[in-house]
């Protein structure tokens, strides 16, 4: 035995033998779920969130939300709560955890910038660029907006086209465009001498899509003969996109989009199948195009659950599940609904979350959008940012390396299982009334798309769902960011819903009145007693008020109704907002209101739910501040 002394003591340096398996939770009792949920009642007990006579398990309870489509989230997942569906291993049906065996790309994931520039030097310049530092393939939108098909051979000069892929998006062009721009570009690649085998790229046909987003357009069968050349000469170009992004846009839930997107996809298939093409073969040519959000889980699983379901699909079509599967090719989109043009730089963040949710979630091609994407063309320090975004995921974060990284999550496994389930049975419905062309013709998609829309903006409204910087946190002395408007995108189908219009249309109108006036609209902050008492209600006040691009001065310290009536005099607005505490409220509110009135107050609202004489109405947590924001520009206009 080797002995050694420190201060004297003899110490033994021979280590005691290692347990066969470590404890690492031995010392402690075990940890049940009641017990956890035992805990959270008390905690909600002892904040009020739930009463003292509340049954056992009522915090969890209150702790459990519901998405759109009717899932429960709970704040807790054990391995009881997954559910018993086989996942599969990457790169074999159903494709749960990934297209390919090897997880990402040796680089990562396809990462795809989008180009809409109709000056072809300036789109050519773009572009290389974009390829040089660290972009792999290009998503150029053709014709109105974008480029001229007559300029594609000058837009890709010095592209090479079997290397980094191009994608055509002609959506927002006239019908014949889309099959234009198609033969344009493999022509293009014929004049190169470009072999056929080696030729990357997807053609971008989209009949369906373009049905959602106008009300019109060809039928599906327009796509086969391209299909079909496709299928016979480049076993590397995709000839059709499944776009799930009009009806994404148009407010629906994840279900709705994967559902659309399946029956889409089924549609497409059937008419290439009965073209002569097999299974596999017609299932080769899709690319599908989904929505990734902010919300990072339900973005994985979303991803995760539509490589399960088409999986079916190809299956119930008369696919293989074993070898030869075509797992389904994804290219994932930061959601134009979430961004915003107010405080335009937030969507940078907003940005990172769908590019880090979208290479989970195991996207083939993954685009986050400019910050100002949302504003009007994209600038080149934009751009960089947006790319750089993806190259500081995959390359310096390095996420691409691991294979389904959300995989065995007792979270999201529960996730992708139910909004499977729930997107199967949008899909059945979607079905049942005639396939895609046919639900979209009748009004079945619109309608079930718009109950979901309708809660979105209630959520907006009421600043349940907030957007930083726009209904919360709006600065009103934050510079614009200018850039060359769009032109406008195609109408006629499905809306286009983004939370965050409502609010900037008041802070345009807040804008106007700025430049006509010299002074935005006021609400005058009528606090009654010491700092400490109104402070907190008059700050939340203030952030309900800019919002709308309403500048909200306060009154300050006071001890009596006539100071708070003086100080709104001097501030030249008809609309009073009475903050303080409730104790307050019981003794000052009523004589305060009826002193305001008598100053020329037109409207009197109050911050907080308090029953107080002489008050027009209330500004608390989950009111409607659209329509609060809206009674205070009558007021003013009523005024003038």
């Amino acid at each position: 035995m080797n002995t050694a002394k420190v201060d004297g003591a003899a110490l033994d340096d021979t280590a005691p033998p290692e347990p066969e398996e470590l404890a690492l939770a031995s010392g402690f009792p075990p940890a049940t779920r009641d017990a956890w949920a035992g805990l959270v009642d008390t905690v909600l007990r002892r904040s009020r969130r739930i009463g003292e006579d509340a049954p056992a398990g009522a915090g969890v309870e209150a702790l459990t939300r519901s998405t759109p489509d009717g899932i429960r989230v709970a704040p807790l997942y054990t391995a009881q709560d997954v559910p018993q569906v086989a996942t599969g291993v990457p790169g074999q049906a159903p494709f749960v955890r990934g297209g390919r065996a090897s997880g990402a790309a040796p680089d990562g994931w396809d990462v795809r910038q989008r180009h809409a520039e109709p000056d072809a030097e300036a789109a050519r310049r773009a572009v290389l660029t974009d390829l040089e530092n660290g972009v792999s393939s290009i998503w150029l939108a053709v014709a109105d907006g974008g480029t001229a098909v007559a300029d594609l051979p000058a837009v890709l000069d010095g592209v090479h086209l079997q290397m980094a892929s191009v994608v055509l998006d002609a959506s927002a062009a006239p019908a014949e465009v889309e099959t234009e721009a198609a033969g344009a570009f493999l022509a293009l690649a014929a004049d190169r001498g470009i072999p056929a085998a080696e030729l990357l790229g997807t053609l971008g046909l989209d009949p369906i899509g373009r049905r959602a987003r106008t009300g019109t357009g060809p039928d599906v069968d327009v796509v086969v003969p391209l299909a079909r050349r496709v299928a016979a000469e480049f076993p590397q170009v995709r000839a059709i996109v499944v776009d799930a992004l009009p009806v994404h846009g148009a407010g629906a839930s994840d279900a709705q989009e994967l559902g659309w997107s399946l029956s889409a996809g089924l549609e497409y298939l059937r008419a290439l199948i009965g073209a002569g093409l097999d299974v596999a073969t017609a299932a080769r040519l899709l690319e599908f195009r989904y929505a990734a959000t902010a919300e990072q889980f339900p973005t994985i699983a979303k991803l995760r659950a539509a490589r399960r379901l088409w999986s079916r699909v190809t299956e119930v079509c008369g696919g293989t599940r074993g070898p030869g599967a075509q797992p389904q090719h994804q290219h994932a989109v930061t959601s134009p609904v979430m961004l915003s043009r107010r405080d335009a730089y937030g969507n940078l963040l907003r940005g990172t979350v769908t590019g880090f949710a979208a290479g989970v979630g195991g996207a083939d091609a993954v685009t986050v959008a400019p910050f100002d994407a949302a504003i009007g063309a994209s600038e080149p320090f934009s751009r960089r940012i947006a790319r750089n975004t993806q190259s500081l995921l995959v390359q310096e974060s390095h996420l691409a390396r691991v294979i389904d990284p959300a995989g065995g999550s007792w979270y999201v496994e529960s996730l992708t299982a139910e909004l499977s389930a729930a997107a199967w049975a949008f899909f059945q419905e979607i079905e049942a009334a005639g396939g895609a062309v046919a639900a979209l013709d009748a009004g079945l998609v619109a309608e079930r798309v718009g109950a979901v829309r309708e809660r979105r903006a209630r959520a907006a409204a009421t600043r349940k769902a907030p957007v930083t910087g726009v209904s919360e946190f709006a600065d009103l002395d934050e510079p614009g960011v200018p850039r060359r408007p769009l032109p406008e995108a195609p109408t006629g189908g499905l809306p286009v819903f983004r939370p965050a219009a409502a609010y900037e249309a008041f802070r345009d109108r807040s804008d106007a009145i700025l430049a006509a006036t010299g002074a935005r609209p006021r609400a005058f902050l009528a606090t009654l007693g010491p700092l400490s008492a109104y402070s907190a209600r008059a700050g939340f006040a203030r952030n309900v008020l800019q919002a709308g691009g309403i500048a909200a001065p306060e009154a300050g310290p006071t001890e009596t109704a006539g100071e708070v009536a003086a100080a709104f005099a001097a501030a030249d607005t008809p609309v009073a907002v009475l903050c303080a505490t409730d104790s307050l409220y019981a003794e000052r509110a009523g004589e305060t209101a009826a002193a305001l009135r008598e100053a020329g107050a037109r409207l009197v609202l109050l911050a907080g739910k308090a029953e107080v004489p002489g008050v027009d109405g209330h500004l608390f947590a989950g009111c409607d501040a659209l329509a609060a924001i809206g009674t205070v520009y009558d007021a003013l206009e009523d005024r003038s």
